[in-house]
């Protein structure tokens, strides 16, 4: 990785010194065309900025923004962070209800929101928010963004700009810069608050192991509303890397632009991959990406098949895959030269070094490597907390280390296996039963493009095991029986075979990977 930029502690300073490293290079190109270097980049933040300045946006502003992954979204990132307003991405799912409460508990005084988008009315949405916010959104103004417009983001003279915010401290008493809600499903979301020092140490791990360089073009597919999303544009300054901007994945076009754009790090995630695995598969023979490193994955679980099959079919090291969360993104990640079962088996080891992982029992005692139990983590990546601080006492425990609510283990080398979540397990008569190992092993099956298992209510057994599955080819599904016979050659136990096998063209996902598990619950309860 370019080393030039390591000593930035902000947004702003990591983007000030890539500009004098690498002018020139290539910092973005989007499916439309529209191209920037790095040089040019920082030139419109600040036109950017000068124009918000005007508007009223200072230091520690509180501005929410709804956009997709555009160029111009990329530009207000970095003008929200040349004057130091705390920005609050949210993603383009949510709707009225979940943008209100937001808008509300953040008090932001600045909403951007594209017109319309993949058929829907944001701009009327922003209004109603407005309208029906109460007290709360008096003030609320809202800037519609509509990326057919160049000129759609407020513009002005860079001369009129104040002086930056001097740079933060270390991640510890870094000012606050960003705010991230969770996107929970029956309940309000949560607000984690991150400085620019939280966020740099997690990109500057994940542009490490994936050893990212200067001559990189990464697929950025993943919303960049989400963290992971910040982290792979901080990763790109870092590195020097250029953004291959997608605003929707739409595998007929948005393939052939990250192939004709020379993608190395092909992310994002198991659905993005299993979608270049199936594009491969109807060229044979004909590379898809020439020259792609790795593939970089996180967000949702990753079958070791999976790996597998990208690797001997795509090429390069195969998936690179990370685990982390909202509040402490990027705990841990495989390094592109791991040997290959870590690959496929792990999501790698604590990264940055400074990072700490520990496994803890039902008892809150720390188990040795090879035990499951909740994964905990501290470190420089760590969120500074809720924007409700009632929430904060129950997140952490007395150590200082965020409960994750995952389960997992750590292996004799470090490398930490995910097996689940907490509130994720089958219990079926009394007994626990692990989405995940099931999942794998449906994804072994070579009718099988995708797989969810999951717990339905059962009169009898209290939960019954569902297998919800999308099939490689529609004309030949997956039957119950052979699902059966499948599963007991591969030696799980007959508790855990699924008692019902639902056949679906795709899992429904969110715009990170992560599959809809609750939505699929409420389908099939019946």
């Amino acid at each position: 990785m370019t080393l030039g930029t390591r000593g930035a502690s902000d947004f702003w300073s990591l983007l000030e010194r890539r500009v004098a490293d690498t002018p020139d290079g290539l910092f973005s190109i989007d499916e439309d065309g529209r191209q920037l270097c790095f040089a040019e980049y920082r030139e419109a933040a600040l036109r950017c900025a000068a124009g918000l300045a005007a508007r009223g946006i200072q230091a520690d502003t509180p501005v929410s923004w709804m956009l997709p992954t555009w160029t111009d979204s990329l530009v207000l990132v970095a003008a929200l962070a040349r004057l130091g307003a705390r920005q609050n991405p949210i993603l383009p799912i949510y709707r009225g209800r979940e943008v209100r409460f937001i808008c509300r508990q953040s008090s932001a005084r600045f909403l951007f929101v594209p017109s319309v988008f993949r058929g829907f009315d944001y701009a009327e949405m922003a209004r109603e928010v407005v309208s029906e916010g109460g007290a709360e959104t008096v003030g609320l103004e809202v800037i519609v963004v509509d990326p057919g417009d160049r000129e759609t983001l407020p513009t002005g003279d860079p001369a009129t700009l104040p002086a930056a915010p001097p740079p933060g401290g270390s991640a510890a008493d870094a000012p606050v810069r960003w705010l991230f809600y969770t996107s929970g499903t029956t309940a309000d979301p949560k607000g984690a608050l991150h400085s620019d020092a939280t966020l740099l140490a997690a990109s500057a791990g994940m542009a490490d192991v994936v050893d990212l360089q200067s001559d990189d073009r990464i697929a950025l597919v993943f919303p960049l509303t989400h963290i992971g999303g910040i982290n792979w544009l901080m990763a790109g300054l870092l590195a020097g890397a250029a953004q291959l901007v997608v605003p929707v994945f739409d595998p007929a076009t948005s393939i052939p632009f990250l192939s004709r754009h020379g993608v190395t790090q092909a992310t994002a995630g198991t659905a993005f991959h299993q979608a270049y695995l199936e594009a491969q598969r109807r060229s044979p023979g004909t590379p898809l990406f020439p020259d792609v490193r790795c593939f970089p994955g996180g967000g949702a679980p990753k079958p070791p098949q999976l790996h597998r099959d990208v690797r001997s079919e795509l090429g390069g090291v195969g998936i690179v895959s990370g685990y982390g969360m909202t509040e402490c993104p990027i705990v841990a990640m495989n390094r592109v030269s791991d040997p290959d079962a870590k690959l496929a088996h792990t999501e790698g080891r604590a990264n940055p070094a400074s990072m700490r992982i520990k496994i803890v029992d039902g008892s809150g005692n720390t188990v040795g490597p090879g035990r499951e139990g909740e994964v905990r983590a501290r470190g420089p990546q760590l969120f500074r907390g809720y924007l409700d601080d009632a929430l904060n006492t129950a997140a952490l425990d007395e150590d200082g280390y965020f409960r994750t609510g995952d389960l997992g283990y750590l292996d004799e080398d470090g490398f930490i296996v995910i097996t689940g979540r907490l509130k994720d397990v089958i219990i079926r008569k009394g007994e626990n039963i692990s989405a995940k190992e099931i999942e794998d092993l449906l994804h072994q099956h070579p009718k099988v493009a995708e797989a969810a298992a999951i717990g339905l209510p059962d009169p009898k057994s209290g939960e019954r095991c569902c297998a919800v599955v999308a099939c490689r080819d529609v004309a030949d599904p997956l039957g119950f029986d052979e699902m059966v016979v499948f599963l007991k050659q591969r030696e799980l136990m007959t508790q855990k075979i699924p008692e019902q096998l639902e056949i679906v063209d795709a899992l429904p996902r969110n715009p990170t990977g992560k599959v809809l598990k609750q939505e699929l619950r409420s389908r099939y309860a019946t």
